[in-house]
């Protein structure tokens, strides 16, 4: 009979006790409270602006495009490489996919923007483009031994240089119109009602996912967690899932984007105004679509375990039988895709592609996946956590924003926050061997 999971005899608090039964990383609860903190902080030297929902709703679609980015990073650093081009790739793939439609589809197959095939052959030509940067990539680093430091620093260079040579400087707008709503928006925008259906879906998923975890230990014999454990975990996760949509939703429609709308479809306005919820935006949708299917694929498939197993040992990995090259050449082609859905995403936001789209991202994705608990010595790192970094390394950019600091001085703080980081994990790693 599987035994159940009973908090050590030697745990010598409740807050032991409890870690011990949910089995929650605590490196994650740490980086929760240190959002937490960093929120509340904002918000008193703001003057109360940044905890609002106008704010929050903003920072979500903020921290999209590198959230998508930051969950294929992980998979790079865990197999102790590190992807330096990420975003000179989303520079160069957002004007291909702003050529398309300006240029190329219009000239070449007499598509106009607004045809409903143009925004989606657009993207399928940026995905194109990402993975086969990234099989190009990864393809030097596995087969020609060349370090991955060294390929994605000449990545760096090289698809700056071809982003600006596709338009020669030229900056590319208007995008689509569909293919605007990628960028969020009031259009953008699932709206209140869906955006309570898709909470609805999300807690039947924590529960449903809870109770087939329970089921699975049940069947291996693996130890239980405590009824509950399990109990407060489900709270705990639907919780946050109520809360996010019910700041979303209380955010509303700029009032005469609202007004227009009504005398448009007929719909009288009320003496207070009109109230429409802006709801979940689509780049969050996408973003958080992409951290469940990365989830899946790092711990429910064969090639997640490999990408696992070679960041731990990647001799005993290859004497095991893995082909550690292509699972690399892999993994490079996953990240160029996730390039190109992060250069949709800004793309679209910004309504244009231009030649400074991508500056730096490469920075926040890697600070963001190592203030996420991935390890640079590779084998350690989770989706959720790299996300949650993503969050609070847009939380601190905007917070500054808000307080009028200067961009040098943001740059500074990423830095220093970067750097502990890192210290950290260092400390982490020490401690627990």
């Amino acid at each position: 009979m599987p035994t159940t999971v009973h908090p050590s005899k030697f745990a010598q608090n409740p807050l032991q006790r409890f870690l011990l039964a949910t089995e929650l990383d605590t490196r994650l609860i740490g980086m929760i409270v240190a959002l937490a903190i960093i929120w509340i902080g904002f918000n008193v030297f703001s003057g109360g602006l940044f905890l609002t929902p106008r704010n929050l709703w903003n920072l979500s679609v903020q921290t999209a495009s590198v959230a998508v980015m930051v969950t294929g990073m992980v998979l790079v650093i865990v197999t102790r490489n590190v992807d330096l081009s990420v975003g000179s790739i989303l520079g160069l793939v957002g004007m291909v996919m702003g050529v398309m439609q300006t240029d190329i589809l219009p000239a070449q197959l007499g598509l106009g923007l607004g045809h409903p095939l143009i925004w989606a052959l657009s993207l399928l030509a940026g995905l194109a483009v990402g993975v086969g940067i990234g099989a190009l990539q990864g393809s030097i680093i596995a087969y020609l031994r060349v370090p991955a430091f060294i390929v994605t620093l000449g990545g760096y260079l090289v698809w700056r240089g071809a982003a600006w040579w596709v338009t020669m400087g030229r900056t590319v707008a208007p995008m689509d119109p569909t293919f605007q709503l990628i960028g969020g928006g009031p259009a953008g925008a699932i709206g209140a009602l869906w955006s309570w259906v898709v909470c609805v879906i999300a807690c039947a998923a924590i529960v449903v996912g809870l109770y087939l975890g329970r089921r699975q230990r049940l069947r291996f014999n693996f130890p239980l967690r405590p009824v509950w454990a399990e109990a407060t975990l489900a709270i705990l996760g639907c919780g946050i899932a109520i809360g996010a949509v019910w700041v979303v939703n209380a955010y509303p429609w700029p009032r005469r984007i609202a007004e227009n709308y009504a005398h448009a479809n007929g719909i009288d306005i009320p003496d207070g105004g009109l109230f429409i919820s802006h709801g979940i935006a689509m780049p969050v949708l996408i973003a958080l679509g992409v951290g469940v299917v990365m989830t899946f694929i790092a711990t429910r498939t064969r090639f997640g375990r490999y990408v696992f197993a070679m960041g731990g040992n990647p001799e005993a990995a290859e004497l095991a039988g893995i082909n550690t090259r292509w699972v690399t050449v892999k993994i490079f082609m996953l990240m160029g895709g996730l390039c190109a859905i992060a250069a949709a995403i800004s793309s679209a936001r910004l309504n244009a592609a231009t030649n400074a789209l991508g500056t730096l991202d490469e920075l926040y994705v890697i600070a963001a996946a190592v203030i996420g608990g991935a390890s640079l010595a590779g084998g350690v790192g989770t989706i959720a956590g790299a996300m949650l970094g993503a969050l609070v390394m847009q939380s601190l950019q905007s917070g500054m924003v808000l307080m009028g600091v200067d961009s040098p001085l943001q740059s500074i703080v990423v830095g220093v926050v970067l750097v502990f980081a890192v210290w950290l994990d260092t400390l982490y790693r020490r401690n627990k061997h």
